[in-house]
């Protein structure tokens, strides 16, 4: 039996499901109006991360500000990839078709997923996204897109972690976009307008 997460799952018409995952402090709800917003018409799928921080809910432990527990993160996105698996069969979704949709935890484990679980992921939007891990070597993401969105004045990403994640992605063999926006950790209107467009371009 695959792992089950507290979550939302809406149907909808396009074929393509959203995963969406939360930043610390998030739940199940929080990204389902940005999922909305990038894809209407898309099965949107949103868990809620198993792990508190105090009483906020992550995707896995952190031992201090960007410093994350190997280990933990290994564990904690083999599950996500075993729930992703089990929804599909539950919900009857297209398997083929997730697109992560992350923002800063949740844009973390969608990375270590695309790193660790290659073609998982048909490809992801990632927010203010970080280095989750160093893979020995990176491959398996040659198709893969994957659009990283980031913050010149993000005080909790630093702009070279950002580069070295872009980095490793296109090592692995992803298509990656990275924009770079005159903004800190928040997200701001229009990149997510641009996220949209992005998205409709690449057809996923």
């Amino acid at each position: 039996m695959s792992p089950d997460f507290v979550h939302q799952y809406v149907p909808g018409s396009s074929g393509t499901t959203l995963l969406l995952l939360h930043g610390t402090g998030g739940n199940e709800r929080s990204l389902l109006g940005l999922g909305a917003q990038l894809a209407a018409g898309a099965n949107l799928l949103s868990p809620r991360g198993q792990v508190l921080e105090g009483a906020m809910p992550r995707f896995f432990r952190r031992m201090a500000e960007g410093v994350f527990d190997p280990e933990d993160l290994k564990a904690r996105t083999a599950e996500l990839g075993e729930f992703l698996g089990g929804a599909a069969g539950r919900y009857g979704f297209d398997a083929k078709r997730v697109v992560a949709v992350g923002f800063s935890n949740g844009a973390n484990i969608a990375a270590s997923l695309l790193l660790r679980s290659p073609g998982i992921l048909a490809g992801a939007v990632l927010f203010r996204a970080m280095v989750p891990f160093e893979p020995e070597s990176p491959n398996g993401l040659a198709g893969t897109r994957v659009r990283l969105g980031a913050g010149r004045l993000d005080a909790i990403v630093p702009a070279a972690n950002t580069e070295r994640l872009a980095h490793l992605l296109r090592q692995a063999g992803a298509e990656v976009t990275l924009d770079w926006w005159n903004g800190g950790h928040s997200l701001e209107p229009e990149e997510i307008s641009q996220a949209r467009r992005w998205l409709a371009q690449t057809g996923l």
